[in-house]
């Protein structure tokens, strides 16, 4: 027998905590692979802001790691925003064995809604900063060959 697994204890766990890959856990179970994997960009993410704040902006491992913690914070939002958007008769099929559960309420709507605000919010200001950081580094490339 397989427990009930619901749609939005799922989408606020995606939320609240889908950079450590506990939405992945609480679906597929510890043997998970792909949720272990989860938070390994998030702590390199982290290790790039803790490099910023100590050595500052220009810190070139930094600029490399700041944009794993942006798409892996992303990645969670669409995790979230997948989960709650699909159909409660296909989300029972997939981790229900079939079983009907209650039908989805407002708390799996919400939880879309929060996490396309961060979810939008976070990829945009990765994009941002990654091509901003690249056009400095081409700017800082085409000074250097021209001194």
């Amino acid at each position: 027998m397989t427990h009930y697994r619901s749609k939005t204890i799922a989408t606020w766990l995606a939320v609240l905590a889908g950079t450590l890959g506990l939405h992945r856990f609480y679906l597929h179970g510890l043997r998970d692979v792909a949720g272990w994997l989860h938070p390994v960009p998030t702590a390199l993410g982290l290790l790039g802001i803790e490099r910023v704040l100590t050595l500052g902006q220009d810190d070139r491992i930094a600029w490399v790691l700041l944009p794993l913690l942006g798409l892996s914070v992303s990645l969670a939002m669409l995790s979230a925003i997948v989960y709650g958007l699909t159909p409660d008769e296909r989300w029972d099929a997939r981790h229900n064995g079939g079983a009907r559960g209650p039908q989805t309420g407002w708390g799996a709507v919400l939880g879309v809604v929060v996490g396309l605000l961060i979810g939008a919010g976070v990829l945009m200001s990765t994009i941002a900063y990654s091509g901003q950081r690249f056009f400095e580094w081409q700017f800082e490339a085409a000074r250097d060959a021209g001194r």
